[in-house]
């Protein structure tokens, strides 16, 4: 799974004995539950006007930070890309909140309506990638655990 985890994946290994020989698997599957909540939360948020950012930011905090427990490199990466879009969103502020309604008479609208910004082109972007990769890791660390699983009935 190599550019998939980083070292924090190995030590969390390295914390796996006789005692416990699930470890890794029970944190994992730990993150996975806590994720799904807060893909859930971030998915909500994106469908509110208008976008709240710096809950956004804040969803997306935590989420990197549980993928950062397990060495998830990418998804960490892609919750930095989010939170970066939050953050130029964020200090432009009153900028842009009259940059969005000058753009109202200039824009296009999606179907509901409402204005489309590039900023929330870009959040909305970024999470689907976020996810993508939250999907493509979950299913590599299934086959793992369940070769890893076979490798310690065969012991």
């Amino acid at each position: 799974m190599q550019g998939y985890l980083d070292e924090q994946f190995v030590q969390l290994e390295d914390l796996q004995d006789d005692a416990n020989p699930n470890f890794v698997e029970e944190i994992v599957t730990l993150f996975y539950t806590d994720s799904a909540r807060l893909i859930h939360n971030i998915e909500q948020a994106l469908e509110s006007r208008p976008l709240d950012f710096i809950r956004l930011d804040d969803y997306m905090h935590q989420f990197k930070g549980s993928s950062s427990s397990i060495g998830a490199k990418k998804v960490k990466n892609e919750c930095t890309q989010f939170r970066e879009h939050c953050s130029a969103r964020m200090q432009k502020g009153t900028l842009h909140c009259l940059h969005d309604s000058l753009h109202m008479v200039l824009k296009p609208f999606n179907k509901g309506g409402e204005l489309v910004t590039d900023f929330n082109l870009r959040c909305v972007r970024t999470f689907q990638q976020v996810k993508q990769e939250h999907t493509i890791l979950r299913r590599k660390l299934e086959t793992y655990f369940q070769l890893a699983r076979q490798a310690g009935l065969a012991n």
